[in-house]
């Protein structure tokens, strides 16, 4: 039961988080280190998309709602960025609704709004 989903790329994705805030520091709003953490992911040859939109479907028919996830990362990682001054189950229940509609099985919550970098490896 040791084995972690995806644990090469997550180390890889959430080591590129690290050297955004050991770079900016916190304070900065979550474009900001969109930005940082783009130029990262194409310095390293990520595979991502940026702010991918996914629908959400009810009993057949798709809904006008849909959500955007801050990136995508190998079409099956969702990387969603904060820079608050804590986490809160909001924004882990934000991460579920990402992964339900985009039928992903793990997402990233990185927090650049504290003095060190927080995440949280969250598994649908």
């Amino acid at each position: 039961m040791n084995d972690l989903i995806y644990k090469n790329e997550v180390y890889e994705i959430v080591g590129l988080c690290m050297e955004v805030h050991n770079t900016l520091g916190k304070g900065h709003n979550e474009k900001v280190y969109g930005d940082a953490l783009e130029f990262e992911f194409k310095l390293n040859k990520i595979d991502y998309i940026r702010e991918q939109k996914y629908t959400i479907e009810y009993k057949g028919i798709q809904l006008p709602s849909y959500y955007y996830s801050d990136f995508t990362i190998y079409n099956n990682i969702i990387l969603e960025i904060k820079a608050i001054q804590t986490l809160t189950s909001s924004e882990t229940k934000q991460v579920l609704n990402y992964l339900a509609a985009s039928k992903c099985n793990l997402g990233l919550l990185v927090n650049f709004g504290e003095d060190s970098l927080k995440y949280k490896r969250i598994i649908l």
